[in-house]
């Protein structure tokens, strides 16, 4: 088959291009190879894609004009592209543009074709808001401009197929960490700080902090077993996520013994929308997609920590 998906030469979209393509099928990457964080780590993550056959295009959701370059006889569209997690530095204008914006003008254009492609979109357990350990039957209730973009990008998808413009499901990702995770993102920073002698800045209280600590590997898994069940999961929202609660604190114990060093921490202020607990309720995702995450958190890491080794 024939796939787009939008934001590859991120930390996800990236290992399931990899995946797909592996599978044998024809891979378009498209990313606009934003600043959110170091350029030349999403290049190079491109440039190990286009070695493994995916073909990789530098697009801008937001900016392009997206029916003048689409490609033709596309089977599937997965949407990972955004503009993530909690920043004090990112505005709402960026959320609004990269992730509901990008998301419609991306829609505008299925609208128009004759044969559109089955859209799965990528959405995030943030749109449950600060406990996030409910159901997909469960109301929202999105605490970050993250969690409310994304919220309302994945109701516009869904708005979409119950107009029967488009065949699509939302996939609600959880705590997802692995090799390419983003260097501002959790294990990546502990990582980096064990190794390097640097100081960690732990936001206060968030050791107690419970997740759904979700190896990348296992995600995949579950986004790639959509294209066998995709009559199935139309109109769908389905929690991705591992069924085993770490919290915080026991993920830096376990970097700390894979290192075998103590971790100079920083206590810093709260971040304001951060997440107290996570804890996917993964029963659709089972019956639906037949998806069954296994990796240890101890097993992901030894992974994570053989990656970054590699990045010196």
């Amino acid at each position: 088959m024939k796939i787009l998906i939008t934001g590859t030469a991120g930390f996800i979209g990236s290992h399931t291009a990899e995946r797909l393509q592996a599978m044998g099928h024809q891979v378009i990457g498209w990313d606009n190879f934003s600043n959110y964080y170091d350029v030349a780590l999403k290049e190079h993550t491109a440039k190990t894609l286009e070695n493994k056959g995916v073909v990789m295009q530098r697009v801008d959701l937001f900016h392009d004009d997206l029916a003048s370059i689409w490609p033709e006889d596309l089977d599937y569209v997965f949407h990972f592209a955004a503009q993530p997690g909690i920043s004090a530095s990112s505005s709402f204008a960026s959320y609004l543009e990269n992730n509901f914006i990008a998301t419609q003008r991306l829609l505008s254009v299925l609208e128009q074709l004759e044969q559109p492609p089955y859209m799965v979109n990528i959405a995030t357990s943030s749109v449950y808001g600060l406990v996030a350990t409910k159901d997909e039957f469960a109301a929202p209730e999105p605490a970050s401009w993250y969690g409310v973009t994304k919220l309302a990008a994945e109701q516009l998808v869904l708005a979409y197929v119950r107009r029967g413009f488009i065949q699509g499901t939302s996939l609600r990702l959880y705590s997802v960490y692995g090799p390419r995770e983003r260097p501002d993102k959790l294990y990546t920073r502990l990582i980096d700080c064990g190794l390097n002698q640097k100081e960690f800045s732990l936001y206060q209280g968030s050791e107690q902090h419970r997740r759904s600590f979700t190896y990348v590997g296992d995600i995949v898994d579950g986004i790639v077993s959509v294209l066998n069940a995709a009559n199935a999961c139309n109109g769908e929202i389905i929690n991705l996520g591992s069924d085993v609660e770490h919290s915080t604190g026991e993920g830096i114990q376990t970097v700390e013994r894979l290192l075998g060093t103590e971790i100079n921490k920083q206590i810093m202020p709260p971040r304001p929308g951060d997440q107290d607990r996570t804890m996917a309720v993964i029963d659709k995702a089972k019956r639906l997609l037949d998806y069954s995450p296994k990796t240890s958190l101890e097993e992901g890491l030894k992974v994570q920590i053989a990656w970054f080794k590699t990045l010196s």
